[in-house]
């Protein structure tokens, strides 16, 4: 038996990937593009291992999804590919239209035909989890209620956009075809691998290097932050137990204004590698808001907690300096993934923007 994981060379699916071969003896099927953000060398310590396959390709490339589940027959896909980075869906959407919408889309056909297929006890059990966002329900009010798997689709940004667009074509395809599938939609996912286009490591990283920490607007904008182990584990148990045709929310109930992460992030680097000049703290800069920013999201995950027993074990300030070390003892790691690339994006997205 395997499953087949898109988009697991990432920061989410390649913890995933680690997550899943240190758990179950079960192979595991890796389809990622490898742009950018994919990185090989977040699964090197999986490169001998036999139940780990790794296949380089696009989930819009039909021909190519369909060998793959004729040839090695998988009892689930797990859907995280996507372009995720709202700043990039704000300077170029149409890979995020490319990729999230129509990606997905070719994705949901190919495993359409192929579930349709197989033999009774094979098609009962096949399971398609699409991994989505807490951005495709807009922007909360200091005083709204959390986000359920109720809350009207509200999207604000390209990226958000995109992602509601493939939210709502699984379900369609669950609703129309009786595709068994599931979605969860999560809050802002923090942990090793991250490329430092985010929030987290970005800042982790400027510090450490003496530049300037650009927080955007007044620095108040609310997240609702997740350790990526936790919601790999979330993900887990929403493919073994979740009920087909369902969402589920998964958040990490810790709300927290971007200006304290970034005050929290200088406090743990201070601690764990002080700089002779001061503190990190005389780094953070604000500079101009991007367009449409979301005030606020937060997260209700009553209902996974309730149905499938999931609670984040990470607590935000548990997480943060957990990955505050990583990223400082996986130098090598880092120093790839700073290439001439991401110097010129840093540039084209912050460099503008006045203080």
């Amino acid at each position: 038996m395997t499953v087949l994981v898109t988009g697991g060379a990432g920061f989410i699916g390649s913890n995933f990937v680690l997550d899943w071969l240190g758990t179950s003896a079960e192979a595991l099927l890796n389809l990622d593009k490898l742009t950018y953000a994919g990185n090989l060398a977040n699964l090197a310590s999986v490169r001998s291992d036999p139940r780990h396959r790794f296949v380089q390709g696009d989930i819009g490339d039909r021909a190519l999804i369909e060998r793959l589940l004729r040839e090695h027959r998988p009892r689930a896909i797990v859907n995280f590919a996507a372009e995720s980075h709202v700043d990039r869906s704000i300077l170029g959407p149409a890979e995020f239209i490319g990729t999230n919408v129509v990606g997905t889309f070719i994705l949901l056909e190919a495993a359409r035909a192929y579930w349709s297929a197989l033999p009774a006890g094979e098609k009962e059990a096949f399971r398609f989890l699409h991994v989505s966002t807490d951005e495709v329900y807009g922007s909360l009010g200091p005083e709204d209620p959390a986000f359920s798997e109720s809350t009207p689709y509200a999207p604000n940004s390209p990226y958000a956009a995109s992602k509601a667009g493939s939210d709502h074509l699984v379900r369609a395809y669950h609703h129309t075809y009786g595709l068994p599938t599931l979605t969860t939609n999560c809050s802002n996912n923090y942990g090793p691998y991250q490329f430092p286009e985010k929030l987290i490591p970005l800042m982790i990283l400027n510090a450490l290097a003496g530049k300037p920490l650009p927080v955007y607007g007044d620095g108040a904008n609310v997240r609702d932050w997740l350790y990526v182990a936790d919601h790999c584990r979330a993900v887990r148990l929403v493919l073994e137990r979740g009920r087909p045709g369902e969402v589920y929310n998964v958040g990490g109930a810790s709300e927290k204004k971007n200006i304290d992460v970034v005050r929290g992030i200088c406090a743990a680097l201070d601690e764990l590698a002080p700089r002779a000049s001061g503190a990190y703290a005389r780094l953070i800069s604000f500079v101009a808001d991007r367009p449409g920013h979301d005030r606020r999201y937060a997260i209700d995950a009553a209902k996974i907690r309730r149905e499938l027993g999931w609670a984040p074990q990470e607590s935000f300030e548990s997480g943060l300096r957990r990955t505050v070390n990583w990223y400082l003892e996986h130098g090598e790691w880092v120093a790839s993934v700073q290439s001439g690339e991401y110097q010129r994006w840093v540039e084209l997205n912050y460099g503008a923007r006045t203080q």
